[in-house]
């Protein structure tokens, strides 16, 4: 079949199917950087990690790595809340413990 009626059939772009979008070489190497990243500093979102790769080496703007960050499922776990106050009026530390299940 010709290509014009398979696109029309498909109804696609006859232009889309002709280029062929440009991979980049260093992408699996560049993802596995991001990924030791987010690992090691947990809290450091995609931002900070653009500037840490940077300061590797690394010729990359943020636009890049936050695509790469969404593909990988990358996500800055949630600030847990401060703890509420162990002590008493008198400076003693005493946190009350659960006696029973669903308790506290």
């Amino acid at each position: 079949m010709s290509e014009r009626r398979i696109c029309r059939v498909l109804g696609h772009h006859r232009s889309t199917q002709r280029k062929v979008p440009p991979g980049a070489d260093d992408e699996q190497a560049l993802t596995e950087d991001i990924i030791a990243l987010a690992k090691q500093y947990g809290r450091y979102g995609y931002r900070r990690v653009t500037a840490l790769l940077c300061h590797a080496g690394w010729t990359v703007n943020h636009k890049r790595v936050e695509r790469i960050w969404r593909r990988e499922g990358l996500k800055v776990p949630q600030r847990q809340p401060k703890r509420g106050r162990l002590w008493l009026n008198d400076g003693s530390c005493i946190r009350l413990r659960p006696e029973y299940p669903g308790h506290v």
